[in-house]
């Protein structure tokens, strides 16, 4: 039965890691595939049970027979439940990033942007969008933010092919800056809930990787378009007179929205209660304060259900399906011993962690980052004794830089990517012949400052 619940694990990967050319959505792959590792883990839960688990299941029976139906509450209560947690944690800290930029956007809180971006200077817009997309996404989710700036982007831009060069730039600004800080993307938040990693030595190990990663691409494109470039003169959407603030109420709404989750490591670090804790702490103030600000609650509540932005929220849904679906999957599996065994070989066989990073990253750029890091760091637990894999230990950092560095080489290595390439109509052949040596020069450099950092530290 591991060796079928391990194969399942392998086919969905290999499913995920082809969706473009199966058409079949990986979220729906992830789902399917940690419910049916789970129905076969617990068809055969005695055996795992009292292999892994006998002193805890013994505690459990209290001196009651063992029998199935036993074997089943014990699963579902102590084996199941706790991986749940770990993917909820995720999930509601993405409803509440989500919920905050829907807030924002319904109010007008960004439509500044679209003011202060436009230029008919080729070279100053690119810096301005990619600046912006880098420095939002290290505070909000990777899809809000590669929508709205793509939104922004191709309300400006009237060329197709402006706007896929565009595009393409500010997905790299956006996959870099999600990097960058443990709220920015759910590798890095999924590292920081499980106590990899702290908020302020993962920012600053990050922080020149980032930036190279970031800026060295646009540079290089910026010095291939053209001195001008055509643009469009939008005006900005009527949002109702329910809304219609004046500048100081946006920009209150805005300072509460994003200033608030600046703080989230600082409320954990404190309270030592999960990040979602925050993030919906956050939520719930920039709420009141738009209801203050509004007054008119009723026709707040009617347009934000008319007006709030769908892909954003499809997208959104299809992320959330997919960590669920990614993590409980690798769960499953770990409770089949599998993964262990898997570690000890990896360990055998390579034994260098910046060696590791790289396959990662490779594999990356086929398989979305996030199945990839989180399969990878499922290898290994935190270690009191063994500085690589202790709280802050470089293999974390190298694997969530590795996946990101893989995301953006192809594109489809992230939901975020895939999005771009929708909005932007990009294929992945022109890509690969206009943005993918970029990025891995970028990237190839950008890595070996990151391992240069962390061997000196």
């Amino acid at each position: 039965m591991t060796i079928l619940i391990t194969s399942i694990l392998i086919i969905s990967l290999l499913f995920i890691a082809t969706e473009r050319q199966t058409n079949i959505n990986k979220a729906a792959v992830a789902v399917f595939a940690c419910t049916l590792g789970w129905v076969l883990y617990i068809c055969f839960g005695s055996d795992f049970v009292e292999s892994r688990h006998l002193y805890d299941y013994t505690a459990f029976l209290n001196g009651i027979k063992p029998n199935s139906e036993a074997v089943k509450l014990y699963i579902a209560k102590n084996v199941f439940l706790p991986y749940v947690g770990r993917a909820a944690e995720i999930v509601l800290f993405l409803l509440a990033t989500m919920s905050i930029v829907e807030i924002l956007n319904n109010n007008g809180c960004f439509d500044f942007l679209m003011l202060w971006i436009r230029t008919r200077r080729s070279k100053l817009l690119l810096w301005k969008l990619t600046a912006f997309a880098f420095v939002m996404s290290a505070n909000l989710d990777n899809i809000s933010t590669i929508v709205l700036m793509l939104t922004v982007t191709n309300a400006i831009l009237p060329r197709t092919k402006d706007r896929m060069i565009y595009g393409s730039m500010v997905l790299v600004a956006v996959i870099f800056g999600g990097a960058l800080t443990v709220i920015g993307d759910p590798t890095g938040l999924a590292l920081w809930n499980k106590g990899a990693i702290t908020a302020s030595d993962y920012t600053l190990s990050m922080l020149l990787p980032c930036l190279v990663a970031w800026a060295l691409p646009t540079f290089i494109v910026s010095m291939k378009i053209n001195n001008t470039i055509e643009i469009e003169h939008p005006s900005l959407p009527y949002r109702g007179d329910d809304t219609n603030l004046n500048v100081w109420q946006r920009l209150i709404l805005f300072f509460v929205g994003i200033g608030g989750l600046w703080l989230i490591p600082t409320f954990h670090d404190i309270t030592k209660l999960p990040p979602f804790l925050g993030a919906l702490c956050v939520l719930s103030l920039l709420w009141i304060v738009n209801e203050l600000i509004n007054r008119n609650i009723l026709t707040a509540y009617r347009k934000l259900i008319s007006r709030s932005p769908q892909r954003m929220q499809y997208n959104m849904t299809q992320q959330i399906l997919y960590i669920v679906g990614v993590i409980l999957a690798l769960g499953v599996v770990t409770e089949t011993g599998s993964i262990a065994w898997f570690s000890e070989q990896i360990d055998n066989l390579i034994g260098n962690i910046w060696a590791i990073g790289v396959i990662t990253s490779l594999i990356s750029t086929v398989l979305d980052s996030f199945a990839s890091c989180m399969t990878m760091v499922s290898l290994h637990d935190i270690s009191a004794t063994d500085p690589y894999y202790a709280i802050g230990g470089a293999y974390w950092k190298v694997l969530s830089f590795g996946t990101a560095i893989g995301g953006s080489i192809l594109g489809i290595g992230s939901i975020s990517g895939i999005v771009m390439m929708q909005m932007q109509g990009v294929t992945l052949k022109w890509y690969i012949k206009h943005i993918a040596p970029l990025t891995i020069f970028a990237g190839i450099l950008a890595f070996s400052i990151l391992c240069l950092q962390l061997t000196i530290l």
